[in-house]
C-alpha cells in the first residue's frame, strides 16, 4: 500500500500566517493561486502530516514514539507523556493552559518531577522522568490516558479530552495525587509570586508501548519534533534535525521531503524566508508540488501549473487568515 511516495513533492509545517506575520504582497498573491483550505482549532501535527502522504496513524504509544524520537532508541516499556499544565479555575469549569516548551524552564521542571518521583513513585510501580523539556510517566500496568497532547487542548476545557472506559479510575486517582503533590511546591510558590501560572497538574496522554520497527518507504524528514522523529525511526526512514532553512533541506534531499520549522519560532522572518525558498524550488522544477501546513490551521496545496491562475490575485480565505 505504501510502496512509494511522490519524489518531487514536499510537505512543510510552517509558522502561522495570522497576526500580520505574512506581509509580502508577492507571497500573498502566490498563495492566493493555490488550493486553500482552513481547519479551525489546533490539530495534532503528526496526524496532519501523515494524512498528506497517506501513511497510517498509530493506534497508541505516542509517548513512546516521542521518547524514541528524542533518544534514537526504542523504549521497551509502557510509558505516557506528562506535559506540565496550569488548570485555571473559572466560574463553572476549568481551562487548561499548556506550558510545555514556553512556560516552564528545565530547572523548574526537574525539581517538580524529582518531587513527584520521591513522593508518589516509591510504592506504586510507577516512575516519573524528564528528558530534555519533556516529561514522562512509566507504569508497570497500563493507565488510561488522553490521546491528544496538551497543545491541542490549550485554552479549552480539559474534561472533553479526558479518557473514558477501562482503567479511568486509576487515571483519576493518580491525577488527584499529582495535583496534591504539586499544590504548594516551592517552584509553584515562586512562580505565583513572580506573576506566573503554577504547574498545578500534568496532562497525561499518549500512553502505550512503542511499535515494533518496520521498513516502509517515507520521504526524508527534517524536524526537531520528538513524535515526528519517532514515527520516522519506527519505519526505518531517513530522519534529520531541522537544518535551519528550506534551502538546506533541498540540498540534503535528492527528492521530496517533509520538513517542520521549530515549533516555538513563529517569526515573520522565518515564515517569509521559507515561503520564498519554497516558491523558488517550485518555479525551478526542483519540486513539482507543495503542501504547506500553517500552524493556525491554513493549508495550501500548490502545483507549478497554479501560476497560470493569473486571475487569482487575492483570496478571502487567506485575507481572513492573515488578519
Amino acid at each position: 500500500m505504501h510502496a512509494s511516495y511522490d519524489k518531487k513533492a514536499a510537505v512543510v509545517a510552517l509558522p502561522p500566517v495570522s497576526n500580520g506575520r505574512l506581509r509580502d504582497a508577492s507571497l500573498k498573491a502566490w498563495l492566493a493561486q493555490s488550493d486553500l483550505t482552513y481547519e479551525p482549532g489546533p490539530k495534532e501535527l503528526l496526524a496532519r502530516i501523515i494524512q498528506e502522504i497517506g501513511l497510517p496513524y498509530p493506534d497508541d504509544g505516542f509517548a513512546a514514539l516521542r521518547m524514541w524520537g528524542q533518544t534514537g532508541d526504542r523504549p521497551t516499556y509502557w510509558i505516557a507523556a506528562a506535559d506540565p499544565v496550569y488548570l485555571e479555575p473559572r466560574l463553572d469549569h476549568l481551562c487548561l493552559h499548556a506550558l510545555l516548551g514556553t512556560g516552564v524552564d528545565i530547572v523548574q521542571m526537574r525539581l517538580l518531577i524529582d518531587h513527584l518521583q520521591t513522593t508518589l513513585a516509591e510504592d506504586k510501580k510507577i516512575g516519573f522522568m524528564r528528558l530534555g523539556s519533556c516529561c514522562y510517566l512509566s507504569s508497570a500496568r497500563p493507565i488510561a490516558t488522553a490521546t491528544m497532547p496538551s497543545y491541542v487542548v490549550d485554552q479549552q476545557r480539559p474534561d472533553t479530552f479526558l479518557p473514558d472506559g477501562k482503567n479511568t479510575a486509576s487515571h483519576r486517582t493518580l491525577l488527584s495525587e499529582i495535583e496534591m503533590a504539586l499544590h504548594e511546591h516551592e517552584v509553584n510558590l515562586q512562580r505565583v509570586a513572580s506573576g506566573l501560572p503554577p504547574v498545578n497538574s500534568l496532562w497525561l496522554w499518549g500512553g502505550g508501548t512503542a511499535p515494533e520497527k518496520i521498513t516502509r518507504p517515507q520521504p526524508p524528514l527534517f524536524s526537531d519534533d520528538g513524535l515526528l522523529r519517532g514515527y520516522w525511526y519506527s519505519a526505518t526512514a531517513v530522519t534529520e534535525h531541522w537544518p535551519g532553512s528550506i534551502s538546506k533541506c533541498l540540498d540534503q534531499s535528492v527528492a521530496g521531503f517533509v520538513a517542520e520549522t521549530p515549533e516555538f519560532d513563529d517569526s515573520a522572518e522565518l515564515l517569509e524566508t521559507c515561503l520564498h525558498e519554497l516558491r523558488a524550488a517550485l518555479h525551478s522544477g526542483r519540486l513539482s508540488s507543495l503542501t504547506l501546513l500553517f500552524r493556525d490551521g491554513l493549508r495550501a496545496h500548490i502545483r507549478r501549473s497554479h501560476t497560470l491562475r493569473v486571475w487569482r490575485r487575492s483570496s478571502r480565505l487567506l485575507d481572513a487568515a492573515v488578519e
